[in-house]
């Protein structure tokens, strides 16, 4: 670090892991990303020294003699959301919510604030408190309890939750938010990750549960220093195409429960709505008797979801790399099982474009799909659509083979709840019910003649 004691210095800081270094680099020596130095200017040392523990802080105790009723999560009353928080939001919480901008992440906290029960505060560090209370009267969110504090400085917000004592703080954004002491500029790693730490430490001083609102960058990661995403309980991504309705909630890190469910909203002129049978959406817009189309039972934690996979297949150039096109699918992956159905199905994929997605604009990174992937390049293909009252299922290994997927019960009922009679299956697949007619294939190439598909178009 450059020597100075009591001046303004300028140091360069990693936007990823937060060190700093005198001067620029290349690539950053702490974590080895490249290109994520960028300069700051910092105060005095003394300005940056952390404030004194509190003298009240209990000390060390017997695991037997701790108590689990303060931590047990409390309903939010927004169904979605309590779902991928697993119950709702925990007294002393901390979380941060990330997404891009203009997809619902201030509407989706707005409602929170609206429904829970008790005295709530709104910290706007963006929007004017005008703007904000134009958005909460269209979405019928006005209620006594809540506060609302216009405000980026830290101290001002602090001095805030003293004086609301609420339960539920939402702070949008931690990025636009300072703290003078710290001297760096507003947005910087430096202020980022210290007025974070603080927040963190009167949420768990107080008990009071705080969401932040974050940033995200160009690939769609949270912007800010990685280590903020390290001193948060929970992070959750607000996901969906701002052209279409949908929007989905994940929680990529949550230590008050799992982390694999799948929160699912619909932006209407209300605000957000959830949805609670996403397989009867998605599949609401499906034509029978099309080519390139499978339906696919999937889970997403402990909730079935029926979606339709579709692809399209065209002829490439001539000494030009066919074109693989993924959307809403793992694109890698869709590499590789054309790779699979060329070498192990013997299919002209090699010679085609794919293009490869998943109807309605959900997102789903699950070996279930493979099986339904492959279907429908291969009906796409031969132009011989499925038929329309088979779902299948299952993960394609390299060698061609059908291995199963989990919880196959539930993704079976789930296929007989909407209709569907017959569901493709590897052959070491648990049975169902009883209620649909499971048939099993070993091999890629069994599970196509198995539909129908092994014949010219």
């Amino acid at each position: 670090m450059a020597k100075s004691s009591g001046k303004i210095r300028i140091v360069y800081a990693c936007s990823e892991c937060g060190s700093s270094y005198p001067k620029w680099s290349g690539q950053c020596g702490s974590c080895g990303d490249w290109n994520t130095l960028s300069e700051e200017i910092e105060g005095p040392r003394d300005a940056l020294k952390a404030p004194p523990p509190p003298t009240n802080r209990p000390g060390p105790v017997l695991i037997g003699n701790v108590g689990t009723e303060a931590g047990q999560p409390r309903p939010t009353q927004i169904d979605e959301l309590d779902r991928v928080l697993g119950g709702g939001i925990v007294p002393g919480a901390v979380m941060l919510l990330g997404g891009e901008p203009g997809i619902g992440k201030s509407t989706l906290l707005l409602q929170l604030l609206a429904s829970w029960d008790g005295p709530t505060l709104y910290v706007s560090a963006e929007e004017s408190a005008q703007q904000v209370r134009l958005r909460a009267e269209r979405l019928d969110a006005v209620r006594p309890q809540l506060w609302l504090h216009a405000e980026t400085s830290l101290p001002h917000i602090l001095e805030s939750i003293e004086e609301t004592k609420p339960e539920l703080v939402v702070i949008d954004s931690i990025q636009t938010v300072f703290d003078p002491s710290l001297g760096s500029l507003p947005g910087s790693v430096g202020q980022v990750r210290g007025c974070a730490q603080r927040l963190v430490n009167v949420a768990k001083e107080r008990d009071i549960a705080i969401v932040l609102v974050g940033h995200v960058t160009k690939d769609g990661g949270l912007a800010g220093p990685r280590v903020l995403e390290h001193v948060v309980d929970t992070v959750l991504q607000f996901e969906g195409d701002k052209h279409h309705a949908l929007r989905l909630l994940r929680a990529s890190k949550h230590r008050f429960g799992p982390t694999n469910e799948l929160g699912i909203f619909e932006m209407a002129g209300v605000g957000l709505i959830g949805v609670p049978d996403p397989s009867t959406m998605f599949l609401s817009d499906r034509r029978t008797g099309i080519a390139g189309s499978a339906v696919v039972p999937t889970m997403e934690g402990q909730r079935p979801i029926v979606v339709e996979v579709q692809a399209l297949t065209s002829p490439g150039v001539p000494g030009v790399p066919s074109r693989r096109s993924a959307l809403g699918l793992d694109g890698p992956r869709l590499s590789m099982l054309m790779a699979v159905l060329g070498r192990r199905a013997r299919l002209p994929v090699a010679e085609n474009d794919v293009y490869a997605s998943t109807a309605g604009g959900v997102k789903l990174v699950e070996p279930g799909l493979d099986l339904g992937v492959c279907l429908a390049v291969v009906s796409a293909l031969r132009n011989q659509p499925m038929p329309a009252d088979v779902a299948v299922f299952g993960e394609v290994g390299l060698g061609g083979e059908l291995r199963q997927v989990g919880q196959a019960a539930r993704r079976l009922t789930e296929a007989a709840r909407l209709g569907f009679s017959r569901v493709v299956v590897p052959a070491n697949s648990p049975d169902g019910d009883g209620a649909i007619r499971v048939i099993r294939a070993k091999t890629l190439s069994e599970a196509i003649a198995a539909v129908g598909l092994n014949g010219e178009g």
